[in-house]
């Protein structure tokens, strides 16, 4: 079963196009799954094969999950993982039928996110010390991810050729590698404007286009240190720009 385990890892990072940290979740998942089987069915783990991933083995493991007091969200987490795995033993013939689909899901209460109020969202913003270059820089970064609502992991992953300043435009790799174009305010395009005064390579326009998200496209490379990026790409969010 660890050999199934691994290609199903695979087959999330290059079919479904999984971030490392959704992989790594899978992984955990999954694994307490199959160490649970020969506590299920009294067999070793070395001994156990695709069709003992049934019905019985998945009620059986979300029961000790209650039993061990695991929430409901993190009990619907971990079957959704063990069903997307067994799905995937099926699309490769190990399995036949979706037993993970006659095994009913925990219902989840829908909470509402913890969030800042308008009050506390001024004074964030208000934070960095905009008379250093690094002040400026994380004023940028505040403004642009609470005017666009990015994500933490889409903004540190901005190039500077993705953000249109004059149509306070920005465009996103989001997760499972889909692109989006999103709009942002006046004040953040102002942020922009001053903390790019201090990057070295502003004037070669940096910052400049945000098109539409294209097709996936092939890019090949040749062995060796990669190349520096010319002026106006790169990282738009840098450490080392910022105090260069």
């Amino acid at each position: 079963m660890k050999d199934h385990l691994k290609a199903f890892l695979a087959y999330l990072r290059g079919n479904r196009g999984a971030s490392p940290h959704t992989v790594r979740a899978y992984e955990s998942d999954v694994t307490q799954f199959l160490d649970f089987l020969p506590v299920h069915n009294g067999r070793r783990r070395e001994a156990q094969q695709p069709a003992d991933c049934d019905v019985g083995a998945i009620r059986s493991f979300l029961a000790e999950l209650y039993r061990t007091r695991r929430s409901r969200k993190t009990s619907a987490r971990k079957l959704a993982s063990v069903r997307a795995f067994v799905r995937y033993l099926r699309r490769e013939g190990l399995v036949e039928g979706d037993p993970g689909a006659l095994v009913a899901t925990p219902r989840v209460e829908d909470t509402l996110p913890a969030h800042l109020d308008i009050d506390e969202m001024s004074r964030l913003l208000e934070t960095p010390d905009l008379t250093a270059p690094l002040g400026r820089r994380d004023r940028a970064m505040l403004e642009l991810m609470y005017a666009s609502g990015l994500r933490l992991s889409e903004l540190v992953g901005l190039d500077l050729d993705h953000v249109n300043l004059s149509g306070r435009m920005v465009r996103v790799r989001g997760k499972g590698g889909k692109e989006r174009v999103v709009p942002f305010n006046h004040s953040a395009e102002r942020a922009l404007r001053a903390y790019l005064k201090d990057r070295p390579d502003s004037s070669a326009k940096p910052c400049a286009s945000a098109r539409a998200p294209a097709g996936p496209r092939r890019r090949t490379r040749r062995p060796g240190p990669r190349p520096a990026a010319p002026p106006g790409r790169g990282p738009c969010f840098s450490t080392s720009a910022a105090v260069a």
